[in-house]
């Protein structure tokens, strides 16, 4: 079985327009009046020609947003000195799809209440690499991607996606989130959530009720020392599950706690793990390198006994990838493991 996974999809608009600061005369046989977009764009900005909905005031060390045109539906403001974001900037933009703000100095007590909640079509909101100290609240129920790593987040404000059913894409990297950040009730409301980060925090607990629409799910460089037993029983579409770097121990895996249909790709590099978790038979990538597994018996391993010679290739495990080195395990590699993987294509000790 072939399967293709698609997360987020991110469209990039390419145009070949050609420009100078100061246009005086333009002819375009094209009906659209050229001359009046570029008077209303922005002194400190860009407004290509051939990308009319497009303002692009990145990279220009600007330390306030400018008051941004109707028309526009994608903003770009990465790279600036940008540390406060007020209505004023917005109060024409009725149309804004896209908002990019990335790289610059934005505190929350910056972020005026409920300014993003006034762009009622607003579907990407990137406010990664600022200074912001909690997730900004109300947030437009309208988005679908919401980009928040790398900032110094330690707190979520109760119900801050809770109107968010739209919502396919979180991402909470880097930031120091505490268990105590997380409630039951922190994650409620996002219905539709496909891709969860939480990776690069100060996790020593598995957050308390995802949701189970979660496709991927990174939980990475964090302090993660056990899971809970029947953790994942919600999560039926869950197929990439990332706990590298972590603080997981066997005692700390539940007995099959990875028996999730239809989990395809298992990572849980650098751990404190002696033995090869149980997996299922549906499991295709799985990385168990820089742990301490001294041994491997297949026979143990194999999710079904060990089939025998005439077996169809429909009824065998589908693991393809299994990553072992960094760990006390010596070649070679044992044949019964061969018997039981016979999809292997990489083994790596």
């Amino acid at each position: 079985m072939n399967v293709k996974l698609y997360s987020s999809l991110l469209v990039v608009f390419m145009t070949d327009a050609v420009w100078t600061q100061s246009i005086t005369t333009m002819e375009y046989d094209d009906p659209y009046d050229w001359s009046y977009y570029s008077f209303e764009c922005p002194q400190e900005c860009f407004c290509p020609p051939s990308f009319p909905n497009a303002l692009y005031c990145d990279n220009k060390e600007l330390k306030a947003i400018p008051i941004i045109p109707a028309r526009i539906r994608y903003l770009y403001l990465q790279n600036n000195l940008i540390d406060t974001v007020t209505e004023k900037s917005f109060v024409n933009a009725t149309q804004l799809k896209w908002i990019n703000l990335n790289k610059n100095k934005i505190t929350s007590s910056g972020i005026v209440k409920g300014v993003f909640s006034k762009l009622k079509g607003l579907l990407y909101l990137f406010l990664e690499h600022n200074e912001l100290e909690e997730v900004p609240a109300p947030l437009p129920t309208s988005l679908e991607q919401l980009r928040l790593a790398g900032n110094k987040i330690t707190t979520i404000p109760e119900g801050a996606f809770s109107n968010l059913e739209n919502l396919t894409m979180l991402d909470l990297h880097h930031n120091k989130l505490l268990d105590s950040t997380l409630s039951s009730t922190t994650f409620q409301g996002l219905k539709n959530l496909m891709q969860l980060n939480i990776a690069q925090n100060s996790l020593t607990q598995m957050p308390p009720i995802l949701p189970g629409n979660v496709v991927q799910l990174f939980l990475d460089n964090n302090s993660i020392e056990a899971i809970p037993e029947h953790y994942f029983d919600t999560m039926l579409k869950l197929i990439f599950l990332r706990l590298n770097n972590n603080k997981l121990t066997n005692e700390g895996l539940p007995n099959r706690i990875f028996n999730i249909s239809s989990l395809l790709d298992l990572q849980l590099s650098y751990n404190a793990l002696t033995r090869i978790p149980a997996i299922t038979v549906h499991l295709e990538h799985l990385h168990l390198d820089n742990n301490k597994i001294s041994s491997v018996n297949g026979t143990q391993v194999c999710p079904i006994p060990i089939p025998g010679d005439y077996v169809n290739e429909r009824n065998l495990p589908r693991l393809r990838y299994l990553r072992l080195d960094g760990n006390e395990i010596k070649p070679p590699i044992p044949f019964d493991l061969m018997l039981c993987f016979r999809l292997l294509q990489a083994v790596v000790i």
